[in-house]
């Protein structure tokens, strides 16, 4: 089912969009997606998994972050901050006691919860990726860009990666950020079977990985 929330954003609050299994059943987990389009190649796979914690008594949330998806903020007013402030809004919201966080989601999410974490990456290693796509694109294209230029124009004035506007805020931010994971469970993609999805091309299902992904948090949660 799609629920709303009332997030926090530059113009004031908005209401965001989340899917949601809720019964108000005891064990509420929130999920903190991945970030930019690595969130689209596994989304499949974390609706899947939530069907399987309904199954199992388990509500689970899956927000937008704002600017994405659904999202009515733009995209270039995001930063890490944002993001943040959005995710514990969102676990106030839905009343979560537990939380899962998807790779650089774990940038993002509400450490102060227990939960998991799956493959945290830093926020550094993100940025190099995008800027490393931006340069072959550009290549291929008969254009010549460096990672350097690119970076000290990103930080001045922000810049396009992937498809994205990214703000100065948000390549200052990805910059410098590592993720907090002190205390959570840590999730390696070898507990889940095959690769990881966020290296597909495209978005897909992932029936195993669902599986195993939500029996590692029912076993969690009954410890």
């Amino acid at each position: 089912m799609i629920a709303q929330w009332p997030c926090p954003g530059p113009q004031g609050q908005t209401a965001e969009y989340a899917q949601a299994f809720d019964r108000q059943r005891e064990a509420r987990v929130l999920i903190v997606p991945a970030l930019f389009d690595k969130a689209n190649r596994m989304r499949r796979m974390l609706l899947d998994a939530m069907r399987h914690l309904d199954a199992a008594g388990i509500d689970s949330f899956l927000p937008d972050l704002p600017g994405c998806n659904e999202s009515l903020q733009p995209f270039q007013a995001q930063s890490l901050h944002a993001w943040r402030a959005a995710m514990r809004q969102a676990a106030q919201h839905f009343k979560a006691n537990h939380v899962l966080a998807i790779r650089g989601g774990t940038l993002v999410f509400p450490h102060t919860l227990p939960g998991w974490v799956l493959e945290p990456v830093k926020g550094a290693t993100i940025l190099r990726q995008l800027l490393r796509a931006r340069v072959i694109a550009a290549r291929e294209s008969g254009r010549n860009e460096d990672i350097a230029s690119l970076l000290e124009t990103g930080r001045a004035e922000g810049l396009e990666l992937a498809g994205y506007r990214c703000g100065a805020a948000l390549i200052a931010g990805l910059e410098s950020a590592v993720p907090l994971v002190e205390g959570q469970r840590l999730i390696s993609q070898s507990e889940l079977g095959g690769s990881g999805l966020w290296l597909r091309a495209e978005p897909g299902p992932a029936p195993e990985q669902s599986s195993a992904l939500a029996r590692i948090i029912v076993d969690g949660l009954s410890q």
